[in-house]
């Protein structure tokens, strides 16, 4: 039977988000219903209320979170069942596809990130309660309501002794943080780091840098309260350009590197121009750089001379992270205590005031919103 509840919708480019009665469906084949327990708020989400990645509307934002199984239908697999607490993720991992089988991708052919807004049967799930309207997912998620049906392929089940929030936080941008220096750029023992943006993803990139032995790491930010978060997850070194005005960033990551530049760079913030300055603030001829921040342009305008410089770009999707073989590993040494989660969370809010959390994500305190239900 359907389920009613509340979720944020937004219904067009740049609109208000608005919370509403809606509707939520059994799930059908393959696919499971689950009580939102918690969600968080990513960058992608502000994008997706801009049209990101395709403008579909009414949607229902939201991709971070975590939740309880209430049905299942037909032939879901995985062990998975009602009670079970779970993690609903935009990227599967069948394991047999020929990307799945290099070990060198996280982007599966049959479980790729879906984009249409719809179910594999091309309906959507979920409808405004009073009239009927049909809402559309954002990716496979739609986490910011308080019911959302999933395909089974895109659901992690977790340890019940996980706590949530840290949960939340690890099924986006954390992750996509930590696992780019290991599985995208392969992070070297000795070698030196900069991540421009100190955000939760920029935070990620330091932990996992330091993790795979970098000896320097250097932030970049424009705010100063980042410098402690960055030296609390295992920053060597800061820079704000704007105590700067006459460099550029690049030459403020060079002056601190003898004026060669980083082995590795990652661009955390999406803004367009901070991809050149990433490139030349890494070094000639073997620098690797991993634009991580999403800008919401269909194109970025890069200067060739840079890459001609032997440079290499790689972009990544949640970090290269395979959602079967890595994130269980992730989520294992957060329970050991090996990543240390808590710092991330600033704010909470509950759903019925998410249009707040947009004005709080603009405080120059805030790393990760905590949506309660």
């Amino acid at each position: 039977m359907e389920s009613g509840g509340t979720a944020a919708v937004i219904r067009q480019i740049g609109g208000q988000v608005t919370v509403e009665e809606i509707k939520v469906e059994p799930p059908q084949t393959g696919e499971v219903r689950i009580k939102m327990l918690c969600a968080s708020i990513c960058h992608t989400d502000v994008l997706a209320c801009k049209g990101f990645p395709i403008p579909l509307f009414p949607r229902v934002p939201g991709h971070e979170g975590v939740g309880m199984i209430e049905n299942v239908g037909k032939d879901v697999g995985g062990g998975l069942k009602p009670g079970d607490i779970v993690m609903p993720l935009y990227l599967g991992e069948c394991g047999e596809c020929l990307n799945c089988k290099t070990g060198k991708t996280n982007l599966c052919h049959t479980y790729p990130p879906p984009f249409s807004g719809l179910m594999n049967d091309g309906t959507s799930r979920m409808s405004i309660a009073k009239t009927g309207e049909r809402l559309y997912h954002f990716t496979s998620c739609s986490t910011w309501s308080e019911y959302a049906v999933v395909d089974f392929n895109y659901v992690l089940k977790l340890d019940p002794k996980m706590p949530l929030p840290h949960a939340s936080f690890l099924s986006c941008g954390f992750t996509t943080g930590f696992g780019a220096p290991s599985r995208e750029a392969q992070v070297h023992k000795g070698s030196t780091v900069a991540v421009f943006g100190l955000g939760t993803v920029g935070l990620g990139v330091i932990n996992g840098s330091k993790m795979q032995g970098a000896s320097k790491i250097i932030g970049v930010d424009i705010n100063n309260k980042k410098e402690a978060k960055g030296k609390l997850f295992g920053m060597t070194d800061f820079i704000n350009p704007k105590d700067h005005p006459n460099k550029s960033t690049s030459e403020l990551v060079k002056d601190i590197t003898h004026g060669l530049g980083v082995d590795y760079c990652f661009e955390c913030t999406g803004v367009p121009s901070l991809l050149n300055e990433a490139l030349d603030a890494s070094k000639f001829g073997i620098g690797t750089v991993v634009p991580i921040g999403a800008g919401g342009g269909p194109n970025v305008a890069i200067n060739s001379l840079t890459l001609f410089s032997g440079r290499t770009l790689k972009f990544t999707s949640f970090g290269g992270v395979r959602t079967r073989s890595d994130l269980p590993i992730i989520l294992q040494k957060c329970l050991n205590k090996e990543i240390e989660l808590d710092e991330l969370l600033t704010h909470e809010i509950h759903l019925d005031n998410i249009q707040e959390a947009f004005e709080i994500l603009k405080k120059p305190d805030c790393l990760k919103i905590l949506i309660n239900f």
